[in-house]
């Protein structure tokens, strides 16, 4: 590794959702980061490989999949010609999980190695801006604190969740402490925290690695001990290291928001103001596609008679 390495950002893209939501264009055998919802010859996982394929900002990705999408991130990797390291997980525990294998993972290169958390299914179009952002936000993450991406509210969104921003933080102008997670709000709510200033949750983390593992350390033991059991006992198999299942098991299922960061005193934030979706239903998929005069978004051979507002995909 040069020095050059231990100064970029390592990608970890989560791949492990199954998208269910998106039926019947997202299924278990193949879920939604994988198939091309919203760009018709890519899917959201590519965009997400080539959103952090600069040499200059990023290190070499890793992918933590499911061992049953394992063929598919590896075919889908090859046609973006960007190599990466895949972690497949021999179950799904949510991504509290998955952040504790990533930390560890990370902590073999340096332990302050500073690492992305990044899902493979949202859009964001605007890659320069993105990696502008990630690499502000790591100011915040050399300096110890957990930072995540707070998007700027472009509608009372209901289906995000949402972020308080707290106090400026100390040497990392632009960079606030979170003050509250919220939950995903009702209608009336989201209009509140609009008003108030708060941002949507877009689930991006930044973190050193010493520092994930430390709270992972004090606030969800459990999930770092079956992380480390399950990469120290990891068997390589092809392209691919298999997460050793009986240790990965023992991880309660939990996601990092409650296990990590409505717990930690480091949670820290930059606004963003770029486009941002996570796609989650098929609302979201007409909200990102561009659509004609009367609001319809269509894919494939379409004929459309009086139709308004609708998203039609052949």
């Amino acid at each position: 590794m040069t020095e050059a390495d231990q100064g970029n950002i390592l990608p970890v893209i989560l791949c492990g959702g199954s998208g269910t939501r998106l039926w019947p264009a997202s299924r278990e055998s193949m879920p939604k980061q994988f198939t091309p919802l919203v760009d018709p010859t890519t899917s959201t996982f590519q965009s997400t490989v080539r959103r952090v394929a600069d040499p200059a900002v990023f290190a070499k990705p890793t992918v933590i999949a499911s061992a049953e999408s394992r063929f598919i991130v590896a075919e889908q990797l090859a046609q973006t010609r960007i190599a990466a390291d895949i972690l497949l997980e021999p179950e799904r525990r949510d991504s509290a999980a998955a952040v504790a294998v990533a930390a560890l993972h990370a902590a073999g290169r340096g332990p302050e190695t500073v690492v992305l958390i990044m899902a493979a299914d949202h859009v964001i179009e605007d890659a320069a801006a993105f990696a502008s952002a990630a690499q502000h936000a790591a100011r915040g993450a050399r300096l110890g604190q957990i930072m995540t991406l707070g998007i700027t509210p472009t509608r009372p969104a209901t289906e995000y969740g949402y972020i308080r921003t707290g106090n400026a933080l100390p040497d990392a102008p632009g960079l606030h402490r979170v003050e509250r997670f919220v939950e995903k709000p009702d209608a009336a709510g989201a209009e509140r925290l609009i008003g108030e200033g708060a941002l949507w949750n877009s689930g991006y983390f930044l973190f050193r690695a010493d520092v994930m593992i430390a709270e992972l350390e004090t606030h969800a033991p459990q999930v770092l001990e079956a992380a480390r059991g399950a990469l120290a006992h990891a068997a390589t198999d092809l392209d691919f290291v298999r997460l050793q299942a009986e240790s990965f098991a023992r991880a309660p299922k939990t996601s990092i928001d409650y296990a990590v960061m409505e717990r930690t005193t480091r949670a820290g934030v930059l606004a963003v103001s770029f486009a941002w979706s996570d796609v989650g239903t098929w609302d979201a998929v007409w909200q990102v596609l561009e659509r004609d005069a009367r609001g319809n978004a269509v894919r494939g051979r379409v004929e459309l008679v009086e139709t308004t507002g609708s998203l039609v995909h052949s």
